[in-house]
């Protein structure tokens, strides 16, 4: 194969630049696919700058990819060239652990392949994502992308999409359900559509008054400013079910006080540092709290053509690659709406 153009950062306190990689000849169950356009998740982040204590440098971040087929092994049987493909956060797992055979390679209990930065065992080295104008992957673990959708829009879908959509589905969220989603962002805008297209009645959690009119544009029935604690109080007890979306530091006990007995908070925000839980907003009525990371290739299939049959996209903001780190510094002050997108043009 061609050396592979791409950007790639070689140690957590530098910036990200212009670098050279080799990708694998395809194999017989492999796709080969000239990237198009690549999402840009809060995960690349942590990760170039080392925030998980677990990055292998050079790192070229970048997990949600949707691009054009270029070539097939001869063992492939669901995509050709020409075709639009998808790839989100892995690109390799097990496949033979319970969690993998009930299509939740998510979990896989002996370790999946992350798209960047995990163990490559096709090459011996460490796997590199969608920073790049290239990439292969088997095809078990690339998915189709509807062609009515715009395609650099559907991009953060991959990831941003699925991991609202998943904990939406798992906790059955639905009609007759009043669904709180705190955060605003790159996730929260996403879940405010995906629980709006199931029929809920959705209220947005905010910190931003100013992001109100927005929340009600994306599908918000209602919008509550959390820091006012007479709104909050309003609600208390009313909630069947909440998505936390929140990366920073933030009151678990002050949502959880929001949800009815029995009811469900999710998270899906990863803060750098853990966060405090008082006990009593738990057991004063049988509230839970659960964690959900992103979905498996089924679920992800299936979220796409449900965003195919309602028009679901993300909100993004196209750039250059040349401008991956601005993008950076200004995500860390939430200034965007609601997701970068790398045109992938701008690396030829």
């Amino acid at each position: 194969m061609p050396n592979a153009k791409a950007y790639a950062t070689p140690g957590a306190t530098s910036p990200l630049g212009p670098f050279t990689l080799q990708r694998r000849d395809p194999q017989p169950n492999d796709v080969h696919i000239e990237i198009l356009y690549c999402g840009v998740c809060h995960s690349d982040l942590h990760t170039a700058r080392n925030e998980w204590q677990n990055t292998i440098y050079p790192c070229v971040p970048g997990h949600e990819i949707v691009g054009r087929v270029v070539r097939v092994g001869n063992a492939v049987k669901k995509f050709k060239p020409g075709d639009i493909a998808a790839v989100g956060c892995l690109v390799d797992s097990c496949r033979t652990c319970p969690s993998c055979r009930a299509g939740l390679e998510q979990y896989c209990e002996t370790g999946f392949v992350l798209t960047y930065n995990s163990p490559d065992k096709h090459s011996g080295g460490i796997t590199y994502g969608g920073y790049s104008d290239s990439i292969v992957v088997d095809e078990a673990f690339v998915l189709r992308v509807p062609t009515n959708l715009d395609l650099a829009a559907a991009a953060p879908l991959l990831c941003a999409g699925i991991t609202t959509y998943s904990p939406l589905r798992h906790w059955n969220v639905g009609k007759g359900q009043k669904v709180g989603v705190v955060g605003l962002g790159g996730l929260g805008h996403m879940a405010v559509k995906f629980a709006n297209a199931f029929g809920a009645h959705v209220v947005m959690i905010t910190t931003s008054p100013g992001k109100a009119a927005d929340a009600r544009r994306l599908g918000a029935h209602e919008v509550i400013i959390s820091r006012n604690e007479d709104e909050m109080r309003k609600h208390h007890n009313t909630f069947d079910f909440i998505l936390d979306a929140v990366s920073a530091q933030h009151d678990l006990g002050a949502y959880l006080e929001l949800l009815k007995r029995d009811g469900t908070m999710t998270i899906v925000g990863v803060p750098e540092k853990p966060l405090p839980l008082g006990m009593f907003p738990l057991v004063m009525r049988r509230r839970q709290i659960g964690g959900s990371l992103i979905g498996g290739l089924p679920e992800t299939q299936e979220m796409l053509d449900f965003c195919g049959q309602r028009g679901i996209t993300c909100d993004i903001e196209l750039i250059p690659i040349q401008r991956i780190n601005e993008a950076y510094e200004r995500m860390l002050k939430s200034d965007v709406k609601y997701r970068f997108v790398i045109d992938m043009k701008s690396l030829k």
